[in-house]
């Protein structure tokens, strides 16, 4: 596929050790396309020197770009960030701990030409600890049960898709849950995502921050004020189709 444009969307929070491999990875795959591209970090409040080695990065090279939150938002707050920042085509994201190939995007390009508007990972297999998969397990069948079947991997950061999907699909979550009602919302207005195997590598730096009680807790009473809101609103008109032509890539 020819990649006119696209925009890599970074969040990250504490990942001064990964942030330069991941932000590496994703110049060098940008390049190897040919495309017009950007890089976004956002960092969400770090306490580490994540900001500084980004701004380091960006002073050698004018595509990649610092978003910074004066203090953690969330994991939600950081991708909407980025995404409103986000200028090109195609907007992909992934996470800054370099737990994923970068270069596995071009799996996910051809269902995009193929008539995709998100192409979605999961990991196959996923490595992490054993009380993180049993977190996630209970989340994707909590979330199947409340919405559908959405995405096998709902959480996995390994996405791309149309960013003129955003100016359709308001997502008003800023906690964990910012995935879930990303995809519950554009599959409700008829768009078509697309899912592929992507490979998972174990965390080799930093600590993740998904599985404390707070997050948690935090992520359940988000998820269901989302569906409470979602139970009120009208069905949106299944425009998919229609949006796409709309929305085709130059």
């Amino acid at each position: 596929m020819t990649v006119p444009s696209i925009s890599v969307v970074l969040p990250a929070y504490n990942e001064e050790a990964n942030v330069a491999r991941t932000v590496g990875m994703a110049v060098q795959v940008a390049e190897s396309l040919n495309a017009d591209y950007e890089v976004i970090v956002v960092d969400d409040g770090s306490r580490d020197r994540t900001a500084e080695v980004t701004q380091g990065l960006a002073s050698q090279n004018p595509r990649v770009r610092l978003v910074q939150h004066a203090v953690n938002q969330g994991y939600g707050a950081a991708l909407a960030t980025g995404f409103a920042s986000a200028t090109k085509d195609l907007v992909f994201m992934t996470d800054s701990d370099a737990q994923f190939d970068i270069s596995e995007v071009r799996k996910l390009l051809p269902l995009i030409e193929a008539g995709a508007d998100m192409a979605i990972g999961y990991r196959a297999p996923r490595r992490d600890p054993l009380m993180r998969r049993l977190n996630a397990f209970g989340w994707n069948l909590l979330i199947r049960l409340l919405f559908g079947y959405v995405a096998r991997d709902v959480d996995c950061a390994f996405k791309l898709f149309r960013r003129c999907i955003l100016d359709d699909v308001n997502v008003e979550s800023r906690g964990a849950t910012f995935s879930a009602e990303l995809l519950v919302r554009a599959k409700r207005a008829g768009y078509i995502i697309r899912e592929v195997p992507v490979k998972h590598l174990p965390r080799v730096a930093g600590r993740a921050t998904g599985a404390r009680i707070g997050v948690i807790i935090r992520a359940f009473r988000e998820l269901i004020r989302f569906q409470s809101r979602l139970s009120r609103e009208p069905q949106p008109r299944r425009k998919g189709m229609l949006y796409r032509s709309e929305c085709n890539l130059q």
